[in-house]
């Protein structure tokens, strides 16, 4: 059903992805020029990915086993999007296209969280639903 917590924890992943990601800096340019998401096309495809793969795990609601997957595989995506912030901030020197970190690289880490919760709900969906099916 619909109107599951987990519904609401990947429609917060898919407006993070999609919408916050849009308008939020993720660095600064050696010029002091935001760096936006749609700029560079690495990012806005993983955003875009795993705002797909939320959107895909809301339809399936009837497939628990599948939404649980679905979930991991997009904490894995947020994982490597995570990674590619890091790196650019980490290895890249101030002379370089990011010299300054901004608040849009904080969006992996507030997804991952919300996609660890929506599938700790959906893991407590299922386990409900066996606790039911042994009682008949």
């Amino acid at each position: 059903m619909l109107q599951r917590i987990q519904t609401v924890y990947l429609l917060l992943v898919v407006f993070l992805s999609v919408g916050i990601s849009i308008v939020l800096p993720y660095g600064l340019s050696k010029e002091g020029e935001a760096l936006l998401a749609q700029d560079n096309i690495l990012v806005i495809s993983l955003l875009v990915g795993a705002a797909i793969l939320a959107v895909i795990s809301i339809l399936l609601f009837k497939n628990r086993k599948l939404q649980f997957v679905l979930g991991r595989l997009n904490i894995l995506l947020n994982f490597i999007l995570l990674g590619v912030f890091v790196y650019w901030s980490l290895t890249l020197s101030g002379e370089a296209i990011v010299s300054e970190k901004g608040i849009g690289m904080l969006i992996p880490v507030i997804s991952i969280v919300l996609l660890v919760m929506a599938n700790k709900a959906i893991k407590k969906d299922e386990n409900l639903v066996k606790s039911v099916d042994r009682l008949r």
